[in-house]
């Protein structure tokens, strides 16, 4: 199975087009929604990912958990990606089912706190709730 169809790259390389369109204006990062959620079938890593450079499409962004209770939003490689094999040396697979349904800074939050990338709709919401609220508390302060 590939990793990225075509169709899945061009939708990463247009959220990445964005990213440095709003770098270059000096705005705010974007925050996403996860295009394709990527896992090992036999070990515990997930990465969501987000964009593709598009001076670079082989540099994804995302949320990145490699299984060792950090999670973290980074870049990576998908060529290393598409090398890599777990404990079984089953490789990395594409989730077809994955239907996010919010943004990859909601995904970060509940992972922190999981410890892991979770899709479960009650930390999900806790997460997103905690962000509105802290918005809100933020543009309440000016």
């Amino acid at each position: 199975m590939k990793l990225l169809t075509a169709e899945l790259r061009g939708r990463l390389i247009a959220n990445g087009r964005i990213r440095r369109r709003l770098d270059e204006e000096g705005e705010a990062d974007p925050d996403f929604i996860p295009v394709v959620k990527l896992f090992t079938p036999d070990a515990a890593c997930t990465w969501l990912l987000t964009e593709l450079d598009p001076e670079d499409p082989d540099i994804a962004f995302g949320l990145c958990d490699l299984g060792m209770g950090c999670p973290e939003l980074g870049s990576v490689f998908v060529p290393e990606l598409e090398s890599v094999r777990g404990r079984l040396g089953l490789p990395i697979e594409r989730d077809l089912y994955f239907a996010p349904n919010f943004t990859i800074g909601v995904y970060a939050d509940a992972a922190r706190i999981a410890q892991r990338i979770v899709e479960d709709d009650r930390s999900l919401e806790a997460a997103h709730e905690a962000r509105r609220t802290a918005a809100m508390a933020e543009g309440g302060a000016s």
